[in-house]
């Protein structure tokens, strides 16, 4: 079997829940007041078999009043049927709903007109030119209108026929899709716990699977499902184009409301920003302002959310324009998903459109570069869509997986389509850890590697005698970047194309040289052996003053070139001790103090075999290093 939803739309008693009922036997009116009232409220549901394929019908409310309940029945059908009585003719929430199925890009559709049974032939064909007017440039415009009376059955089986002969031309996406169900009903079923219901927009569940719970405030939960059904049997796998039940193990029912969703784990992400194209209908009365509040419909969710015009002050009737929705709670959207929005006071319908940035940070109004890549999201093009994706990715890069929400990209699809971007350079892989991956774009990684070299460029400038500095503390100038793990990722790269040179602890640029003097080098060398000979009794920095002649003023630095290059440790501002010489006293230290109780300052002075005018600065440069810390009078190993 086929499975497709079909969705009811038009005004207020012109029959959508009669006709339901005359098609499938089933009365969707289920709430006491629907009854009592005699008007629908909330959606309602049943189904109809079609020879080979089976339908599962939403049918909506056609007061103004409960639109919010009509658009959240109308996510994910796939056709619909406009419903107009022949005794009434085009209403205004004839024209809401169906510009509301245009906004949601509904392709597939037919015509009933209803209580034909109450007007002559003559009125039959004045409400069809009316209809077809109305229609006109929409997906109805060749749409049949079927004649039909739910009391005297006229039209029933023409309609049945109409329906099936339209759902062999419906096309539903083909291959692979990860699941998703947004909510827009949940209940108790005594012994089994908390039910929740909802059309299936994409891909499939089975009993036992593990879905992620998005509450529609910004957090989710990773949920069992304990059962399934679908129009009242009990199966063991729903999938998209079919009404579903799902059983959730452990679930409250008081947490669960309309406007949350159900998706496979990892596939949405919550965002209070989003990206939008929004239009609004040629038809439309009132144009959409910059900053202006309004209702976002979206999925089965209900937001308030201020519009941002990114491209324009206005959006006129007939016009589309660039925008970000800034939400009151957080959404669960995919790219391209389309929505609706209706004025703050929800009296009116504005406009719509379809999701470009699902998780977006604020971008400035007429920024080219920043509207050009926006641009580029709504491009047919899986490839220039990732490439944007990326970009607005920016240091923090993006995921494989992440394209299925963010680009459209359908799973199977993905693998191949990243592949072929970093063959062609046009995507660069920062491995971070162990199967931990980030793609980042080539325009990103070329801003953080000047931003490197720009900062080892500024140090060189400041201390023209240092061959290389503390990798460590030029990567934390960068901090602002927000990822340590990527800035040395990056660094590597940087080492590795020989731009940079060094290791894991100090870096220069490739194309820097200190600039020492024959004489200063020759000072340097003097420096470096006076200490190999002297090991724990160095000679003072002042000492060599007489030798440095006039280079007197620059000896800090000699010292500090030879601290770079790795030849001398600096103890203190008049005291350093050569490499060999420090190693050794850290491995003397530790030996020690690892089996005893602790070393008093003159016992570390013996063992070293110094004098307390080396020794004190020596254990305070063991505490500074993490080495030591002192305990009294001793010295303690830090373990």
């Amino acid at each position: 079997m086929r499975d497709l939803i079909l969705g009811t739309a038009g005004h207020i008693d012109h029959g959508k829940t009669s006709l339901v009922k005359a098609l499938t036997g089933i009365d969707c009116d289920r709430l006491p007041e629907e009854k009592a009232r005699g008007i629908t409220i909330d959606i309602g549901f049943a189904h109809l078999e079609l020879g080979a394929v089976r339908l599962g019908i939403v049918d909506v409310p056609g007061h103004e009043r409960f639109v919010k309940n009509m658009l959240a029945g109308a996510t994910g059908i796939d056709l619909a049927l406009l419903v107009v009585a022949a005794d009434d003719s085009v209403m205004p929430q004839t024209r809401e709903h169906l510009e509301i199925l245009k906004l949601l890009r509904v392709r597939y559709g037919l015509i009933a007109l209803t209580k034909a049974d109450l007007v002559d032939e003559t009125t039959r064909e004045v409400v069809g030119l009316e209809l077809r007017e109305l229609v006109q440039g929409s997906f109805l415009e060749h749409a049949p209108i079927v004649h039909t009376s739910a009391h005297t059955g006229l039209g029933i089986a023409e309609l049945r026929a109409a329906l099936a002969g339209l759902c062999a031309t419906v096309q539903q996406r083909t291959g692979a899709e990860w699941l998703r169900l947004p909510i827009d009903r949940a209940f108790v079923v005594q012994g089994h716990g908390t039910v929740v219901t909802g059309s299936i927009v994409s891909g499939s569940v089975a009993t036992g699977d593990e879905l992620e719970w998005h509450k529609g405030d910004g957090t989710s939960e990773r949920v069992r499902v304990r059962g399934l059904n679908n129009h009242g049997r009990p199966v063991e796998e729903v999938h998209r184009g079919q009404r579903a039940a799902v059983n959730l193990a452990g679930v409250p029912h008081e947490a669960v409301r309309r406007g949350q969703e159900l998706a496979r784990p990892g596939y949405l992400a919550a965002s209070k920003v989003v990206t939008v194209r929004l239009t609004v209908p040629a038809d439309g009365t009132h144009a959409i302002k910059h900053r202006l509040p309004v209702r976002l419909h979206v999925g089965t969710a209900e937001v308030m959310a201020t519009v941002s015009l990114l491209d324009c002050d206005t959006v006129p009737p007939g016009q589309w324009g660039l925008a970000q929705l800034f939400l009151e709670d957080p959404v669960t959207v995919v790219w391209g998903q389309p929505f609706v929005v209706r004025d703050s006071s929800a009296e009116r319908t504005l406009g719509g459109g379809q999701v470009l940035q699902p998780s977006a940070t604020k971008v400035r109004r007429r920024h080219t570069e920043a509207i050009e890549q926006i641009e580029r999201l709504w491009s047919d093009a899986p490839e220039t869509r990732t490439l944007a994706t990326a970009w607005f990715a920016g240091f923090h890069g993006f995921t494989p997986d992440d394209l299925v929400r963010a680009a459209g990209a359908e799973p199977e699809h993905v693998g191949p389509l990243v592949s072929g971007l970093i063959s062609a350079g046009k995507l660069i892989p920062i491995t971070l850890a162990a199967n931990h991956t980030l793609l980042v774009h080539p325009d990103r990684i070329a801003e953080l590697e000047t931003r490197i070299l720009g900062t080892l460029a500024m140090l060189h400038a400041d201390h023209p005698l240092v061959t290389n500095h503390d990798r460590q503390k030029v990567l934390a100038r960068l901090d602002y970047v927000g990822d340590e793990q990527l800035l040395q990722a990056v660094t590597d790269r940087l080492i590795r194309a020989k731009k940079v040179v060094g290791d894991a602890r100090r870096i220069a640029r490739a194309d820097f040289k200190p600039k020492l003097s024959v004489n200063q080098r020759k000072l340097k060398d003097k420096i470096v052996d006076a200490h190999t000979a002297g090991g724990f009794t160095p000679p003072e920095p002042k000492e060599f003053a007489n030798q440095a002649g006039g280079n007197a003023a620059a000896l800090g630095d000699i010292f500090e070139v030879a601290c770079a290059e790795g030849f001398l440790v600096r103890i203190t501002s008049e005291f350093y001790l050569s490499a060999e010489a420090e190693a050794e006293m850290r491995r003397r230290v530790t030996e020690r103090l690892t089996t005893g109780p602790g070393a008093t300052v003159a016992e570390i002075r013996d063992l070293l075999g110094t004098t307390r005018k080396y020794a004190v600065p020596v254990c305070e440069y063991l505490d500074r290093i993490g080495l030591t810390r002192r305990a009294g009078d001793l010295r303690v190993l830090v373990r």
